[in-house]
């Protein structure tokens, strides 16, 4: 997806990323505020946080928000948008990235593990999109964006229970979102990155299972976030990155439900499904 990087550069607007201190959403924090957009940041992580917005004012002279916050808790959407209301920030861009470290079979996952998963993967997704998304159509211009994964279009995989039914979920909300929005200036976008270089494999303890995968299925998360930030300034509802991912999504599709499952299945502990499987 070659776009000149000037396309796109926008004035006195402000993105808002969640899990901004780390992978997808540090680098579209980036891509973002190349391209003109002061930044509200959040992670629960406040030096990396604080670091990124440093380095956003010094790099590209943006203003920056820091907004440390845990979105596995219920009332974080509504105290952050409070926060960012108090500052007199209208947010034009929200970025739905934070995401949830989770690996181990269903049955030996404790609830309180599942809960906040949901709380962050889906929940706080929906919270925010339904505090920021008036605004947006007020103003008559807004992007929302989920970033999802491919794994919201292939079958369900063992070990990561509710991760491919939680981005399915984001995709299909973006798709059924994007309906409401022909015709007030209002996008919604998500995005389905394969496999990412990032630090999200060393918190879930996959790192060697998934590094075994062949190098084609990888992409970088500065390649993956300005693919993404391309996408939502088009308008596009569905961006699958990387033509292997792409592929694979659309071959799926063809395989009878049963194979596409078995192969899933085969793939599921080399991608990191649960060491025990008893």
């Amino acid at each position: 997806m070659a776009t000149d990087r000037a396309a796109f550069h926008v004035r006195d607007r402000w993105a808002l990323v969640t899990g901004a201190s780390a992978g997808i959403g540090l680098a579209y924090a980036r891509v973002a505020a190349e391209h003109g957009f002061d930044l509200v940041l959040t992670a629960r992580r406040k030096p990396r946080l604080d670091e990124l917005a440093q380095e956003l004012e010094r790099t590209y002279g943006r203003r920056t928000f820091v907004v440390p916050a845990d979105l596995a808790e219920p009332d974080a959407p509504q105290r952050l948008f409070d926060a960012v209301q108090q500052q007199g920030i209208t947010v034009d861009m929200l970025v739905n990235n934070a995401g949830f470290g989770s690996r181990g079979y269903f049955r030996k996952t404790q609830w309180k593990d599942h809960a906040a998963f949901l709380q962050v993967m889906v929940t706080s997704v929906v919270h925010l999109t339904h505090l920021f998304e008036p605004g947006m159509v007020e103003r008559g211009w807004g992007k929302i964006v989920h970033i999802a994964s491919l794994a919201g279009l292939m079958p369900g995989s063992a070990g990561r229970t509710l991760y491919g039914p939680a981005k399915a979920f984001l995709i299909k909300f973006a798709e059924g979102l994007s309906g409401e929005h022909d015709e007030d200036g209002v996008t919604v976008t998500a995005v389905c990155p394969g496999f990412t270089y990032s630090e999200f494999h060393d918190v879930v303890g996959n790192r060697d299972a998934v590094s075994r995968l062949p190098k084609l299925m990888w992409m970088d998360a500065d390649t993956v976030a300005r693919q993404a930030y391309e996408a939502a300034m088009q308008g596009r509802v569905v961006l699958v990155n990387g033509a292997p991912n792409r592929a694979l999504a659309a071959l799926m599709k063809h395989f009878p439900d049963r194979l596409a499952r078995e192969l899933t299945r085969r793939g599921a502990p080399r991608a990191g499904a649960a060491d025990d499987q008893t």
